[in-house]
């Protein structure tokens, strides 16, 4: 049996089982034994083995359940609706200020979390309510919430961008560093395309009515800019300290969780129910992460023992003879593909194995290459059929937003994704100025 014809069987079986309904481990573990029985019989059953000891010897994975802690605490204790609060006075002034302020929101959650699911559940649960109350068009920000949730894959603390470190044998610092201009550069996009549209188009996006900011005074909104210190302060502390070498990663990581729970400690909100919910939910969102890993671990080491990645490089560059260029953007668009049906963890250890390998062949960076990948993942996350976001959205929106209303609202953010990814493949240097210039300091 060729390799095309057993790649062919691999992933469509994989996208049939999906389609099911199947959990996503489920289907991927089950699809990478059923291929490794039949292709090598009994002696296979060590492949979901060894993939189990290999997830237990990745050390930086414990800062998974650390980030995604750190990020749910500060949910929790209604930090993030303070945040809000923050954003919503100052910006709603702005025709579209509040849609700009809830961008703005997601930017911090972003550096709080490392996670899109932490974003979307605070967009959908404390800034869609309000943006609709104040009159704002339900397909504009319906778009603004999903798409700036998937922020939180690009600036650090990346959880995404620590899995993609350690497949890529590559300095996490430096993939964090490099995602940061093109993420800042995304969410600019984003609020230049808010402000001009609802200048265009008032009844989008109205501004913050007269008569309700006379009655905020100054000192309320300086008041008001202290709700940004403490995420500020735990993000410096954790960063800070990872930077100069004083903690590691996961040391790092412990540091922003045991900073967040003092944070909710000292504003007197953390209670039982607070620290119930954020257990319980960093503990779903850990298992299912480690499901993930395992299972794709399993199915990358099935496909590469059959010598796919050789046999991917002889296609793409002997057999249908593509440029470098030609071949990058055929992995986007894979990553595309591949991202209506899986989430980024399960694409990411499924195909970076077999790609990195190339893209250091066709003399790319590696670290660029990340950050490309990880925007990819984003425009992946909100593109029809089964982007993730946009089932998550469709759980937690209200009902007069219809599925269709959630389609339609992606759309132009989108397009500002495909720009973005446009302007890092034309200038590299986006990416790669901080991991340089931090090097050479």
């Amino acid at each position: 049996m060729s390799y095309e014809l057993i790649t062919l069987l691999m992933f469509s079986s994989l996208m049939v089982m999906l389609l099911t309904g199947q959990r996503v481990f489920g289907a991927i573990g089950f699809v990478a034994a059923a291929a490794a029985l039949l292709l090598w019989g009994d002696g296979a059953s060590e492949m979901p083995f060894n993939a189990s000891f290999q997830v237990l010897n990745w050390y930086p994975l414990l800062t998974l359940p650390l980030f995604i802690y750190m990020g749910y605490m500060l949910s929790e204790s209604g930090i993030a609706n303070d945040l809000y609060r923050m954003f919503h006075v100052w910006a709603g002034p702005l025709k579209g200020g509040l849609a700009i302020g809830t961008i703005g929101l997601m930017v911090v959650i972003s550096a709080m979390n490392g996670l899109s699911v932490a974003g979307m559940a605070i967009g959908a649960s404390v800034a869609l309510p309000e943006l609709l109350r104040r009159g704002y068009d339900k397909v504009m920000v319906t778009g603004v919430i999903q798409a700036g949730s998937s922020l939180g894959i690009l600036i650090p603390p990346s959880v995404v961008l620590v899995l993609y470190a350690m497949i890529a044998r590559q300095p996490v610092l430096q993939l964090w560093l490099a995602g940061i201009l093109p993420g800042l550069l995304m969410a600019l996009l984003f609020g230049i395309y808010i402000y001009f549209r609802c200048k265009w188009n008032p009844s989008l996006g109205p501004a913050l009515p007269e008569e309700e900011r006379e009655k905020i005074t100054w000192s309320e909104k300086i008041g008001l800019l202290k709700a940004g210190i403490a995420p500020i302060l735990i993000f410096a502390s954790m960063m800070g300290l990872f930077f100069t070498g004083v903690t590691s990663l996961v040391e790092s990581s412990a540091v922003g969780a045991t900073a967040a729970t003092l944070t909710a400690l000292l504003k007197r909100r953390l209670n039982w129910r607070v620290m119930d919910d954020t257990m319980r939910q960093t503990l779903s969102i850990t298992c299912m992460f480690m499901w993930i890993i395992l299972a794709a671990l399993c199915f990358g080491a099935v496909y590469d023992g059959l010598g796919a990645k050789n046999a991917i490089k002889i296609l793409l560059l002997d057999t249908w003879e593509l440029g470098p260029w030609e071949i990058l953007v055929m992995m986007m668009i894979s990553f595309v593909v591949l991202g209506m049906f899986l989430d980024d963890t399960a694409m990411l250890v499924i195909v970076a194995p077999l790609y990195i390998p190339l893209v250091r062949s066709l003399g790319f960076d590696p670290i660029w290459f990340g950050v490309l990948y990880v925007i990819t993942c984003q425009v992946a996350y909100i593109t029809p059929p089964f982007g993730y976001n946009l089932f998550l959205m469709r759980a937690m929106a209200p009902p007069e937003i219809t599925l269709v209303d959630i389609y339609r609202s992606i759309v132009p953010f989108v397009m500002i994704m495909l720009v973005t990814i446009s302007i890092v493949m034309a200038f590299p240097q986006l990416a790669l100025w901080l991991p340089e210039m931090y090097n050479g300091r």
